[in-house]
């Protein structure tokens, strides 16, 4: 059975097993949010849950980790620009994933 999510208005399949972020690289879709400072595009980074660069918002909850969540048919997923702050990011004035806010 293959799951179907719904990205930026485009159905995106997604086998049962993977994470939401497993299933948009696969579907081509290497970003899905930018960098609140500098617009920079963030999308699969770590796979662990670890770095944070793959938030999202599934079903209308933000700040998911997209490596994390598991695939379910019928999530409707956000770009990404409503995960507010991350109280486990680098601090105010760093991007996430710039390896100048290590």
């Amino acid at each position: 059975m293959t799951y179907r999510m719904t990205f930026r208005g485009a159905t995106v399949p997604a086998e049962p097993g993977q994470s939401v972020a497993a299933a948009l690289v696969a579907a081509g879709i290497l970003d899905w949010r930018t960098t609140r400072k500098e617009g920079r595009p963030r999308g699969l980074f770590c796979g662990i849950g670890i770095c944070f660069d793959c938030l999202i918002t599934v079903d209308g909850v933000p700040g998911e980790r997209a490596c994390l969540v598991p695939a379910a048919d019928g999530m409707r997923l956000g770009d990404g620009t409503d995960t507010g702050d991350d109280p486990a990011g680098p601090g105010p004035g760093k991007e996430d994933g710039d390896a100048a806010s290590a």
